[in-house]
């Protein structure tokens, strides 16, 4: 009888363990690359290690960033971009002769845990939505030959748009026309392979939009009255629960219940365009901090509690060559230069004291060394791309100072903005002043791609760029 006892109470407390572990979730951190001003991989696996960040997702397979991961101890989510699904899907050799190069060229010194497939495809403009699962499974089957299948999961990352309904959650369902078509055969193959399907979703849109619809401490994970779904009478305390709840409901509408979910993107941005609404630091740090408190010491959702929550934030650093509207540049908790953009906590130790604030109140945005000056919330600049072709760049730059009518009298020799003297730095001048004239206007900041957005004020030596406020 004792020892019936003895094993009775170890089973109990195995139990209870089990139970704790599975209410606690793990943080990520999405690391874009799109920007012409962020520090060396190696400084960025320092700064990652020196936040007890040891989850990364990255958007490709570069080898400098592969290689400074080695050994670092940081479990690694890489990507296999939408550009190569088409040439995957179609060529088994191909795949294995990607696996090979990004893959078994890195594991395991570089913890790669898992490779997205494309990323948002169903919203991808190229079309490249029929290649999808024929690209997922050819990738496995070169896993399999490298006998690395049971280390390394495949998925595919899914935009929130995938739903045609969210709300309530109870009644979430795909869109209809990608059910058959991609939806049940990318489930299944999740199913068999044992891996979990990856969504992309962003409160802060569905905020933005509806702002006088949806409570911002709703939104935010701040103390609220809560939102009681009405059809199956759960009740909500945050927007991002509702909104992966609804996921779960859509899955189990086409009799998909127990495919696992990891949130592989979702964040906050700390500056906006005048017209998105609550793009602000102080929302920021409301946001990814509050959700990393819930993740990493609560349960899971109203629908799925002992399912623990699994997320990356979007993004590690602010991306200055993001096209799109300023919160596009403006979701990284970091600047280029290393600094915080706001304080959250990245750790169960710190997520159990302290506040979530921006990390200067009384001023605006921290100018990344030698390069920006402060910006108010909604100011853009229109900039050359040093990339572009010298043709394409001297063509837009001429059509600028000519029939776009741009003020090009400063950048002429003698002027304040000649020096520095280069293509690049005329160019940007006179694109930005064509921006400003035109109102900052969708379009007006693109010259065939010799151009794009940012929201940190350029100077090239001592001449500064115009605003249109």
């Amino acid at each position: 009888m004792a020892s019936q006892a003895f094993y009775l109470l170890v089973s109990i407390i195995v139990l209870l363990s089990a139970i704790v572990v599975s209410g606690s979730g793990s943080v990520g951190i999405n690391y874009g690359r799109v920007a012409n001003n962020l520090p060396s991989p190696e400084k960025v696996v320092e700064l990652l290690k020196s936040q007890g960040i040891n989850k990364v997702k990255l958007y490709d397979t570069d080898a400098t960033v592969l290689t400074a991961l080695a050994d670092s101890g940081i479990t690694v989510v890489v990507a296999l971009p939408n550009e190569l699904l088409s040439s995957t899907a179609a060529d088994q050799s191909f795949a294995d002769n990607w696996v090979e190069a990004n893959i078994t060229k890195f594991y395991p010194k570089t913890k790669i845990e898992a490779i997205a497939v494309g990323n948002e495809v169903f919203v991808d403009p190229a079309n490249t939505t029929k290649y999808l699962v024929p690209a997922m499974k050819n990738i496995h089957a070169s896993l399999v030959k490298s006998k690395l299948d049971s280390a390394i999961k495949i998925s595919s990352p899914i935009a929130f748009s995938a739903l045609k309904t969210s709300y309530p959650s109870s009644a979430g369902s795909f869109k209809p026309e990608l059910i058959e078509p991609v939806i049940k055969p990318m489930l299944d193959f999740l199913k068999q392979t044992g891996s979990y399907l990856m969504v992309n979703a962003y409160p802060f849109f569905a905020y933005s939009a509806n702002s006088d619809q949806i409570s911002l401490d709703y939104a935010l994970f701040k103390a609220n009255p809560g939102v009681v779904d009405s059809g199956n009478g759960l009740k909500y305390s945050s927007l991002l629960e509702a909104q992966i709840d609804a996921v779960f409901a859509a899955m189990s509408a086409i009799k998909y219940d127990d495919v696992k979910m990891v949130v592989t993107e979702t964040g906050w941005p700390s500056m906006g365009d005048e017209d998105e609404i609550g793009a602000n630091e102080s929302n920021a740090a409301s946001y990814n901090g509050n959700l990393v408190r819930k993740v990493l010491t609560g349960n899971g959702t109203p629908l799925r509690p002992q399912d623990p929550l699994n997320v990356y934030l979007f993004a590690l650093f602010n991306e200055n060559q993001k096209p799109g509207p300023t919160s596009e540049r403006n979701y990284g908790l970091f600047y280029p230069n290393e600094q915080k953009v706001y304080n959250i906590p990245l750790t169960k130790e710190e997520a159990k004291t302290g506040e979530s604030t921006p990390v200067n109140s009384n001023t605006s945005q921290v100018p990344v060394a030698g390069e920006v000056s402060k910006a108010k919330v909604g100011q853009t600049w229109c900039v050359a791309n040093g990339k572009a072709d010298e043709k394409k760049l001297q063509a837009a730059l001429d059509y600028a100072c000519g029939e776009g009518k741009a003020d090009c009298s400063p950048i002429q020799p003698g002027a304040t903005c000649y020096n520095p003297n280069t293509l690049e730095a005329h160019a940007s001048y006179a694109f930005n002043s064509y921006y400003q004239k035109n109102t900052r206007a969708t379009g007006t900041c693109e010259f065939g791609g010799a151009a794009y957005v940012v929201s940190q004020r350029p100077t090239y030596g001592n001449c500064e760029f115009p605003t249109g406020h």
